[in-house]
C-alpha cells in the first residue's frame, strides 16, 4: 500500500518533467500563423517595441514563451521546475540569454526556440528587470 503513493508521485513529475521540451515539434503553435504576416497587416498590438535590448515583438515572444518555455519556468515567468525568470533581464543580456536557449542550461535541452523565435524571446526576456 505504501508503494501506490510512491508510484503516483514518480508518474505525476515524469508527465511534469516531459512537458519541458521534450517533444519535436514540426508544426507552427497552434496560436500563431504558419506564416509571418506582413508588417501593415499586423495588428497595433503586435507593433514591435524598440527598448535596450532592441526591437522584438512583444506579443509574439509572449505567445512563443506561453507554448514553450511556460511548462518549467510558469506562465508569468514566476519558476517551476525551472528558474524564476520575472528580472532574468537584471542578470543577463540579450546574448547570454540567447546562448542559453541555443545551447541549453542544467536541465534545460537545447534548442526549444531557433532562430529568429529565440532572438525574440531573448530581447523581450533582457527587459524583465
Amino acid at each position: 500500500m505504501k508503494r501506490i503513493p510512491l508510484v503516483l508521485t514518480a508518474a505525476v513529475l515524469a508527465f511534469s518533467l516531459s512537458a519541458c521540451g521534450t517533444s519535436k515539434q514540426t508544426q507552427p503553435p497552434a496560436q500563431q500563423p504558419a506564416t509571418e504576416t506582413p508588417a501593415a497587416e499586423k495588428p497595433a498590438t503586435e507593433t514591435p517595441s524598440t527598448t535596450p535590448s532592441g526591437s522584438y515583438d512583444a506579443a509574439t515572444a509572449e505567445t512563443m514563451f506561453k507554448n514553450t518555455c511556460a511548462a518549467c519556468h510558469g506562465q508569468t515567468l514566476e519558476g517551476a521546475v525551472g528558474p524564476n525568470l520575472q528580472k532574468i533581464g537584471s542578470q543577463l543580456n540579450k546574448e547570454q540569454i540567447l546562448g542559453i536557449l541555443e545551447k541549453g542550461k542544467g536541465s534545460m535541452p537545447p534548442g526549444l526556440v531557433k532562430g529568429k523565435d529565440a532572438e525574440n524571446i531573448a530581447a523581450w526576456l533582457a527587459d524583465k528587470k
